[in-house]
């Protein structure tokens, strides 16, 4: 997803900064969530956002442009006030004068939300209703998700298959920020192992804007097809897109690669087996060979995106998926012998490090 470019700000004095709801607000808009999302389905699908993120627009304008009741339109706008989205200025009581603006990046992350591609819409074919309502069980230890609903790691062609699908659906901003950094990550003519590489989405995208670039995806032996049919659709030779089957967990990581990639892994695994990895890149590596890490690092705005993965994994004992600050992976980097670890900045941050 694109970053927004800032939009203007409305004068200090009208448009006052919010003040973080309480928690009996939160609560409010939780119990009317379905609500909530309909009024943003339908100002995205009206194409109020387009106007109303750069602003200030009036309520007459709006309602003129789009052919809406400014009465109505004035209910409606106070609902996506309510739920922090946009900012109102009201003069007088003429309410087709009224002022309003989005907040800064509204239009892409309701289109993100949202949208066809949505990922919290690609969620929702996971059984998480196998949980909804038993809560209280599951905390207990009385139920759990079953196995053919979700195993961990994936078993059955088809949970491996549904699982890569979902990765790769997430892709958008990892890519962005490998390609503002590309340069600097590896050296001309590289070869790149992807270590948990999925069904080869994202290194595919990675040699198609890098022509000396060749990448092979580690994975369990079970995704070999998945990463054969992206290969053969995208029209690369073996060569370049290359798969090493295998499990990080039993077996040493192979060796003879410039750079070697994490991207979305470690996060799903406790922290002496996130340590080992580290450690295993470390013993795979020439020297002079760089470790990339692309993760979900704790913020509260990473917590929110995650939070299907959160509920769902609360009756899945076998994937911890801990989203951790980013200075546990700087401390076990240069534990493990790396140097030079530091965060290059993005849609997703990535953490690189050198062996000496």
């Amino acid at each position: 997803m694109s970053a927004a470019s800032p939009s203007p700000s409305p004068p200090s004095a009208a448009a006052p900064s919010r003040e973080a709801a309480s928690p009996r607000a939160l609560l409010h808009l939780l119990f009317n969530g379905a609500r909530a999302l309909d009024v943003v389905e339908t100002a995205l699908g009206l194409g109020l956002l387009d106007a109303l993120e750069p602003g200030p627009v009036t309520l007459g304008e709006l309602s003129a442009k789009h052919g809406l009741v400014p009465t109505r339109l004035y209910k409606f706008l106070d609902c996506l006030e309510s739920l922090g989205l946009v900012r109102r200025e009201q003069p007088s009581d003429a309410l087709e004068a009224t002022r309003y603006w989005g907040v800064p990046g509204l239009r892409a992350a309701a289109d993100a939300v949202l949208g066809p591609r949505s990922l919290e819409r690609d969620r929702e074919k996971y059984d998480w209703k196998a949980l909804h309502g038993r809560l209280p069980e599951v905390l207990r230890g009385q139920h759990a998700m079953s196995a053919a609903s979700f195993d961990w790691p994936p078993r059955t062609p088809e949970q491996v298959e549904g699982f890569e699908a979902s990765m790769a659906a997430g892709l958008g901003p990892i890519l962005e920020t490998f390609r503002a950094h590309a340069g600097a990550l590896w050296p001309s003519g590289a070869r790149l192992l992807d270590v948990g590489g999925g069904d080869g989405t994202l290194a595919e995208h990675l040699l198609r804007e890098h022509a000396s670039l060749s990448v092979d995806v580690y994975n369990l032996p079970a995704t070999e097809a998945l990463v054969t049919r992206t290969r053969e659709r995208a029209g690369l030779p073996a060569t370049r897109l290359g798969f090493v089957g295998g499990d990080f967990l039993r077996e040493p990581l192979p060796q003879g690669y410039d750079a070697l990639s994490f991207v979305r892994v470690l996060h799903d695994w406790p922290a002496e087996v996130a340590r080992s990895l580290m450690q295993a890149a470390f013993a795979a590596l020439p020297s002079g060979g760089r470790v990339l890490i692309c993760e979900e690092f704790r913020t509260p705005e990473r917590l929110a995106a995650q939070f299907f993965w959160s509920y769902f994994l609360i009756g899945v004992d076998a994937c911890s998926s801990r989203l951790r600050e980013v200075e546990f992976y700087l401390d076990a980097l240069t534990a493990a012998g790396f140097t030079h670890a530091h965060v290059r900045p993005g849609p997703f941050e990535l953490v690189v490090a050198t062996k000496p």
